[in-house]
């Protein structure tokens, strides 16, 4: 991988990662409070998702707009909504709601040495590597 992707692949994630922690996204309670829609429930995911894909969505009209024709992007019938899919995206959001994290805000809490991180890093990863292994699923 060249060094200016590399970078930049640096950057990016690293703004994710500030991203997360300044919307308080890492607390497994904030998750939780999103999930439980008869009790407490915490709209403060909604707000973060609701962004994210506002800006994937002007990402996406700029690059399409201004972008050099060579260039590949990803279009609506890239990959059909399958058995697999829904059934991984099932398996997913059952570990995502038990556990309290999505990967994302796994890794942050990893760095802060969290003892709900140590215990669901390896877990997701184990899960990751069995997919791979038995399913054929793209790391």
């Amino acid at each position: 991988m060249k060094a200016g992707k590399l970078f930049l692949l640096l950057v990016a994630g690293g703004l994710f990662g500030c991203g997360l922690a300044i919307s308080g996204m890492t607390d497994p309670a904030r998750v939780i409070g999103f999930l439980d829609l008869l009790g407490a429930w915490d709209p403060a995911l909604l707000f973060v998702m609701a962004g994210a894909v506002a800006v994937y969505g002007l990402g996406m009209l700029v690059l399409r707009r201004f972008a050099s024709r060579n260039l590949k992007l990803p279009t609506a019938s890239s990959s059909p909504i399958d058995r697999r899919l829904v059934i991984g995206a099932a398996i997913f959001g059952l570990g995502w709601g038990l556990g309290g994290f999505c990967p994302g805000p796994a890794l942050a809490n990893l760095g802060g040495l969290r003892a709900e991180a140590l215990l669901f890093v390896p877990a997701m990863a184990i899960g990751m590597l069995l997919a791979q292994r038995f399913f054929g699923a793209d790391s």
